[in-house]
């Protein structure tokens, strides 16, 4: 079932599944196989290769999803955006980065472009005069986020993907943030999507992963560098995965909705300097999210007065989000941060909240008495 016109919340439970599933089940196997024997001139099966049944299974659900013809999975979402990167940049090539990126980005471009003999520029993403100028003869892609990490910006996405088109350039997008569920990349013209499936397309927490999707063409060149690295997707982490799909659209819609909550609660708090999340009115970037997405993501990142010790007593004073570093999963997590410029007005300490699947209402008595620790109220 890949029809594009179906709606998320089936594609979820449907999209790429065979029917009937082999020896009639509904939930298909996992494989752990490793040999598999084949006739002459037939290629086997090999899980190094991405092409395990199960692996398989996986990839026809990912593409369904993002509406794409085709994925691959990687082990992590590192791996996912590496090996895209790796398919489409060879010696002497240029990168345009448009976007404030997730920190294992910005340190594998800062770390290793160079050695792989890559050029980059950072670019703002939402504004195509500065994409012009950093435009190269050599310039061969063009990499952005949907919702970046952690100040939730959302560039001018369409224009991006237009702009990479008119150029001749390979478009690039990671939509951890956002997911399927808010946005479809492909949609708007991108070539290659990106994510952590760690986060929230397997939304419990309990392995690691990644996933690109694009055209078939492009995806065999993704999936020959994550086979010649190593790094596909082990048959176990890739069945958990898949059941973690299952329900993707309605952890998503309720991680929303959670997140619209608290954010609403933040931004009238006397406590909080200031909030980021792109579901308030006043964000930036809030029009362009209303007509580009369904729904505004699971991230809100707040600054409170006071300082270090300030985010220190709420971050502690908070009863059921857990303090871990991570985001997507069905438990609410926060995250201390140093924001170190006036970026966005957020220069100091700051939290960033990953919503999880908890009642709305909970979450807001919550973070209302954890604020209510340090400011008195």
């Amino acid at each position: 079932m890949s029809d594009k016109r179906t709606r998320i919340e089936t594609l979820a439970v449907h999209g790429g599944e065979p029917r009937p599933g082999p020896n009639g089940s509904v939930v298909a196997p996992v494989f752990q196989s490793t040999v598999f024997e084949a006739g002459p001139g037939e290629a086997a099966p090999y899980i190094r290769l991405g092409t395990n049944p199960t692996q398989a299974h996986l990839h026809c659900r990912l593409a369904a999803l993002e509406g794409a013809e085709a994925a691959v999975a990687a082990a992590s979402g590192m791996g996912a955006i590496t090996a895209a990167l790796h398919s489409v940049l060879g010696t002497g090539a240029h990168l345009i980065a448009a976007g404030e990126f997730y920190g294992g980005t910005s340190r594998f471009l800062d770390e290793h472009a160079a050695r792989l003999g890559w050029s980059w520029d950072l670019v703002a993403p939402s504004d195509p005069d500065a994409w012009q100028r950093a435009l190269r003869p050599n310039t061969r892609a063009l990499l952005t986020e949907s919702i970046t990490n952690p100040l939730v910006q959302v560039g001018d996405l369409a224009g991006a993907a237009s702009f990479a088109r008119e150029h001749g350039l390979v478009s690039i997008i990671d939509n951890t943030l956002a997911t399927p569920v808010v946005f479809q990349p492909h949609a708007v013209g991108f070539d290659l999507v990106c994510h952590s499936a760690t986060k929230a397309l397997n939304g419990h927490s309990d392995i690691t992963a990644g996933a690109v999707t694009g055209s078939r063409e492009r995806i065999d060149r993704v999936a020959s560098v994550l086979g010649s690295y190593g790094a596909s997707l082990d048959p176990h982490a890739a069945f958990l995965l898949s059941r973690g799909l299952k329900t993707l659209a309605l952890r998503v819609r309720r991680q929303n909705d959670n997140a619209q909550a608290v954010a609403e609660l933040l931004a009238g708090h006397d406590a909080v300097a200031a909030v980021r999340y792109p579901g308030l009115p006043d964000h930036p970037d809030h029009g362009r999210a209303a007509a580009l997405f369904d729904g505004f993501g699971s991230v809100v990142t707040f600054l409170p007065y006071g300082g270090a010790a300030a985010a220190d007593t709420i971050v502690k004073g908070l009863r059921l989000p857990y303090a871990a570093p991570s985001l997507g999963g069905v438990e609410s997590l926060v995250t201390r941060l140093s924001m170190p410029n006036a970026a966005h007005g957020m220069a100091g300490e700051a939290i960033r909240f990953s919503a999880g699947i908890e009642a709305p209402d909970d979450l807001v008595e919550d973070f209302a008495q954890a604020l209510a620790l340090f400011s008195g109220t």
